[in-house]
């Protein structure tokens, strides 16, 4: 039953997202509580999970019946199932907040939110090449439609712009994917892996090729420079249900960055081993130097919420990048902390917004809005979260990185350019706290109605900050259970720095006879 337990993941969303297009779109109530049984089910699922994969179990589920590598098969290891779990916490922090009422606003919010984590669990679990590709045009479609939620000029524009970017990147990995298949037979992972090896000779300059445009497809994935520029104006302009949820979409690359080139591409692959090690660490710390600099110059809170996940991705690809068990430990810890940090900032900056009348989360002085001691606290304790201040999971991850890269040959760029982008990631958020805060003026002043005690939603400051307290506890938890955590990702980082375990769990998968 447990190796059946891996499809879960999978089917739960589908199934929940094909009963909601079925459902009357008058029967809200019937459909909040649809998508809501889903997502804390798949939460069960990923915990279940992830005890069970603890000791280093690989499971491998072979779809049909077929065996590896001629059917399709999903492999829950430490890596998939730790992405799930992160994906299922953010998800369902990000679905409590939708249902303020901004899921109302279009036909079909939850079962395009269903779809999303569809392709998002599909794409983690998948052993095969070609069916992530299929998991990441799932998560197109979803995300295209979700990002245009509730309508609106500027989030129709930073669509198309994210459906034209993200349909080249698509076009670019079906290259790749038929030129592996056409040189080695197999887009089953682990029998890539098997293949690259014993590769002839007048194939590896076209294996190289395919490699590096996979990485070009997953860079933009994972919003890597110069790949970035759909991101900050897609992320600001969606809803922030959706932009939350989005906090994990970029991870979805820096998954496939990770598994692909420790396992197909590792230390192991003969003549294309450790394909991307001479382009991942550079681009990762520029990535995280333009990601701060953006964020100096926003002029609005969800932009520059924004700019803190691209360089986010930055201190991410930075550790994975060194391709060191130390390394892919502390990226692996800081990947849920950045996640859940960048969700709550959105959900939150969508609370200040609403409060703050026609200025919205723009940075400049404004009234003195109502619940503002307490708005002001999280925002100032989620700044010090995601600069990386200690005693906080920010400052844990980052330290975790900077002890990793003590034995790397790049140590002075890896440090300086985290210390320093942490400084002016802590200006950056102090100006603008300050602006929408400690530079309030009285009501009178500005001219805007504040005698509301209510958001625009309707609901209580209480109900609506839930969610945000929620990934607040998430964060908090990082720290409590640091110890354990780190344990964790380091037998996760152990485990694929030895790609041997998950070829023999897939290609010797025993399927059971009809």
């Amino acid at each position: 039953m447990t190796s059946h337990l891996v499809i879960f993941p999978v089917v739960l969303p589908l199934l929940a997202g094909i009963l909601l297009l079925l459902l009357p779109r008058q029967h809200l109530p019937l459909r909040r509580t649809t998508s809501l049984t889903s997502v804390f089910l798949q939460l069960a699922t990923a915990g279940f999970l992830l005890n069970t994969v603890n000791n280093g179990e690989i499971l491998a589920y072979a779809l049909g019946n077929w065996s590896p590598p001629f059917g399709i098969v999903l492999v829950a290891d430490r890596l998939a199932v730790w992405m799930l779990a992160v994906t299922a916490l953010v998800a369902a922090s990000a679905l409590l907040y939708a249902l303020r009422g901004t899921d109302n606003s279009g036909a079909h919010f939850h079962a395009l939110f269903q779809l999303q984590l569809f392709g998002l669990n599909g794409a983690f679990l998948t052993g095969d090449l070609f069916n992530l590709f299929v998991f990441f045009e799932i998560l197109l479609l979803a995300s295209y439609s979700l990002l245009l939620h509730g309508g609106g000029r500027l989030k129709t524009k930073a669509g198309l712009h994210f459906v034209v970017i993200n349909l080249v990147g698509s076009t670019l990995f079906l290259f790749a994917v038929g030129t592996l298949y056409g040189l080695l037979g197999t887009l089953n992972m682990a029998d890539l892996a098997v293949k690259v090896t014993q590769a002839p000779a007048e194939d590896i300059a076209l294996i190289h090729i395919a490699g590096l445009l996979l990485f070009a497809v997953f860079a933009l994935k994972a919003a890597l420079l110069p790949l970035y520029l759909w991101l900050p104006a897609a992320y600001a302009y969606t809803t922030a249900t959706v932009a939350a949820l989005f906090a994990v979409m970029t991870k979805v690359g820096a998954y496939s960055i990770l598994r692909v080139y420790t396992l197909i591409f590792g230390a192991q692959a003969g003549s294309v081993s450790n394909l991307i090690e001479s382009w991942l660490l550079p681009l990762a710390l520029l990535t995280l130097i333009v990601g701060v600099l953006g964020t100096l110059a926003s002029t609005r809170l969800r932009q520059q919420i924004a700019y803190l996940v691209i360089a986010s991705i930055g201190t991410l690809l930075a550790a994975f990048g060194m391709n060191t068990e130390a390394g892919i430990a502390a990226g692996l810890f800081y990947l849920p902390h950045s996640t859940f940090a960048a969700a709550a900032l959105f959900l939150l900056a969508d609370c200040i917004a609403n409060r703050r009348d026609v200025m919205e989360d723009q940075f400049e002085p404004g009234p003195v809005i109502q619940q503002q001691r307490l708005l002001g606290a999280l925002f100032f304790i989620f700044a010090a979260l995601i600069t990386g201040l200690p005693p906080l999971s920010g400052f844990i991850g980052k330290f975790l990185i900077l002890n990793a890269a003590m034995s790397h040959s790049a140590l002075p760029w890896i440090m300086g350019t985290i210390l320093i982008t942490g400084l002016f990631t802590l200006i950056a958020l102090a100006r603008g706290g300050s602006m929408m805060f400690y530079r309030a003026q009285a009501p009178h002043i500005c001219r805007i109605d504040t005698s509301s005690e209510m958001p625009r939603s309707g609901m209580s400051v209480t109900a609506e900050l839930t969610p945000v307290l929620c990934l607040l506890v998430l964060c908090i938890a990082l720290v409590i259970w640091a110890g354990t955590i780190t344990e964790f990702t380091a037998g996760t980082a152990s485990q694929l720095l030895q790609p041997e375990l998950y070829i023999q769990s897939v290609l010797n998968l025993e399927v059971k006879p009809q």
